[in-house]
């Protein structure tokens, strides 16, 4: 990946920024000025931000390690649909903020069940922004570049499941009302675009019935493999991008999460134990809370086909080409036309 060019002209190629060394001493110089220290080094870039929005990066203050996300987000916006209209704009503006909100007010209460860096600081400027975090890297995370095990998802599923029985039926503050990505009411333009015609007919029924949906809780929004770090041995996982996170079914992340990293085939043979795994945790957190699993198991496992079948719709007018967009997804959908006709 390319890093930080610092003594190159501000510029942009596809989807990765180069910044002059000027712009970065005046990042670094604003992260010194959150942490109330006397300066921050810049160590490595991450990755750029989607669309061209800004830039994730590694520095130090003094010997410890944090992470940065810089969002500055420009008018030659670089989105590889072509969605680049003010509606996504202020969708994408909105979603950092709920990032930054999601950071401060929890980051602290969940390290203990479903680790994420902590919030160190932030600061905005019009639509800039800076959020300082802790670099998961210094307690053994790390994001993941090759293969996947099966105890890899399997602790990307308990994660999930910690996290969705530590928010079940709580009223939470300053994040999406119904979360996801996707999202039908943030995503009118990729309905029009839709090429299915039963998804499209469908497409509000989908979100009626996972909204209306008695069991509710937070969904991280965008949990896909490359949104986890692991450890070494893959047995533990640690969440990140929290730009998405607000009301909904659990389930929708979990079919996401499989979506992922499982191939057509795949999904085929695993479906059922990996849903077995995910609910056999929900079932031990919500016990640990006094909540009753089984109606909430009930509701979820019915859900999970139209929880793709939403995924689907988003898909079909977003990138009607697109890989997942295959006999699974498919065979999903008619199940979950078939139950919403019953």
């Amino acid at each position: 990946m390319a890093g930080i060019v610092r003594h190159s002209l501000a510029n942009r190629v596809g989807n990765t920024l180069l910044v002059d060394s000027g712009e970065l001493d005046s990042i670094l110089d604003r992260v010194a000025s959150i942490l109330e220290v006397p300066e921050a080094q810049f160590v490595e870039q991450i990755q750029s931000l989607w669309s061209g929005y800004g830039l994730l990066f590694r520095a130090h203050v003094g010997k410890t390690s944090i992470v940065v996300k810089w969002i500055s987000p420009t008018s030659e916006i670089h989105h590889p649909r072509g969605f680049v209209g003010d509606f996504a704009h202020q969708r994408k503006l909105r979603s950092y903020e709920v990032e930054r909100y999601f950071y401060a007010d929890h980051s602290g209460a969940l390290q203990s069940t479903c680790p994420l860096p902590e919030y160190l600081g932030s600061r905005s400027w019009g639509d800039a922004s800076i959020l300082v975090l802790s670099d998961l890297q210094d307690v053994g995370f790390a994001a993941n570049h090759g293969a996947i095990s099966r105890s890899g998802i399997h602790a990307c599923l308990q994660w999930l499941a910690a996290f969705h029985s530590h928010f079940l039926n709580r009223t939470v503050p300053r994040v999406w009302d119904t979360g996801t990505y996707w999202h039908l009411e943030t995503r009118p333009e990729e309905l029009a675009a839709t090429r299915e015609q039963r998804l499209k007919d469908s497409a509000f029924e989908f979100d009626h019935v996972l909204k209306s949906s008695q069991f509710q809780t937070l969904v991280h929004g965008d949990a896909k493999i490359a949104n986890f770090c692991f450890t070494s041995d893959q047995s533990a996982v640690a969440a990140v991008d929290f730009q998405y996170v607000g009301g909904g079914v659990g389930i929708k992340d979990v079919a996401y999460l499989l979506s992922s990293c499982l191939l057509e085939d795949e999904l085929v043979e695993q479906e059922a134990a990996l849903l077995e795994c995910y609910f056999k945790y929900l079932d031990r957190y919500l016990t640990s809370r006094g909540i009753s699993s089984a109606p909430v198991i009930r509701e979820w496992r019915w859900l999970y086909p139209i929880a793709w079948a939403d995924f689907a719709r988003f898909l079909s007018g977003w990138a009607p080409g697109h890989w997942k967009l295959n006999e699974y997804a498919k065979h999903q959908v008619d199940k979950a036309l078939a139950r919403l006709s019953r």
